[in-house]
């Protein structure tokens, strides 16, 4: 019997999903500007499904990031930030528990180490977003996290954090012994020692790659976990300039049931934080729950 930790599932698709709307580089942070409320809706939907931590939607929410499309949207960053954070509040007190987890994705862009800044530079727009949120939330998760400057400009920028921080990397999916960058995960040590996040995971990668990676967590001497995606792969696509998410596919054989067989074997292996990424939806969260009370873990 262990104390296991369930995150959500896929918080930006699941809300575009949800909208109808077409993908744009903006991707969830458009949702959210359009259609006031459906992000409650999702966090509900997850609290309800037997998660216990609603991740904000801020992943995207990065000043970079701000323009693209020719949104202009530069002096809506702090709105969006609180908009993000107030989504979350009302669905916990609806719910009337659960932790609100701060989302703070990749600079530049996802699984794309060229894309992000060193790590000097990066750190003070993370700052930035901590002192805006760390009031407000119960931990920061860093994630999609590709290289390990990209790791350590993030940890750097959380400094200052006053809750706990949770590193989250994500590998290839034909390697899962390798950040996407290709380094290896066995560079990621010297950063834990460094810096001293309070766990460490793995998301955004194709369960088959997470199940080879997570072993190479454990040794690090923290509490670990993982939440992968539904994703066929990423494709050349989505590693353009600008891309949306329909540069992606997702599978058609990873039902509730099959995905948490994978997440039933990490938390074998001793895992204690699990949930899903993107195209893991509200059904796979349940059977998760489900699977793990039956296996006497308790979710907390």
């Amino acid at each position: 019997m262990t104390d296991i930790t369930l995150l959500d599932g896929s918080i930006g698709q699941e809300i575009l999903n949800r909208s109808g709307d077409r993908p744009t580089p903006l991707w969830s942070t458009r949702v959210m500007i359009d259609h006031p409320g459906i992000v409650t809706e999702v966090h509900k939907d997850y609290f309800n499904a037997g998660a216990t931590i609603a991740t904000t939607n801020s992943y995207a929410i990065h000043r970079d990031r701000m323009n693209l499309d020719g949104a202009g949207l530069d002096d809506q960053f702090e709105n969006l930030v609180d908009l993000a954070i107030s989504e979350s509040e009302a669905a916990r007190a609806a719910h009337s528990s659960g932790r609100i987890a701060a989302s703070i994705g990749p600079l530049g862009a996802s699984y794309r180490a060229d894309a992000c800044p060193p790590a000097d530079q990066a750190a003070p727009l993370i700052a930035e977003l901590v002192s805006l949120m760390d009031a407000r939330v119960d931990l920061f998760l860093i994630e999609t996290t590709c290289s390990v400057d990209q790791a350590r400009g993030a940890l750097m920028g959380c400094a200052n954090a006053t809750k706990p921080v949770w590193l989250s990397l994500t590998v290839s999916d034909d390697d899962g012994t390798r950040l996407r960058s290709g380094e290896p995960l066995a560079d990621i040590p010297p950063l834990i020692e460094q810096f001293k996040p309070q766990a460490i995971l793995l998301n955004c990668s194709r369960p088959e790659a997470i199940s080879q990676g997570l072993p190479l967590l454990k040794p690090m001497g923290l509490p670990f976990g993982a939440y992968a995606n539904g994703f066929t792969h990423i494709t050349d696509g989505f590693l353009k300039a600008a891309p949306t998410v329909d540069a992606l596919e997702k599978r058609r054989d990873l039902d509730p049931s099959g995905y948490a067989d994978f997440a039933m074997s990490w938390v074998d292996q001793g895992a204690t934080i699990v949930g899903g990424c993107c195209e893991v939806g509200p059904d796979h969260i349940i059977e998760l729950a489900n699977r793990l009370r039956a296996a006497g873990h308790i979710i907390v």
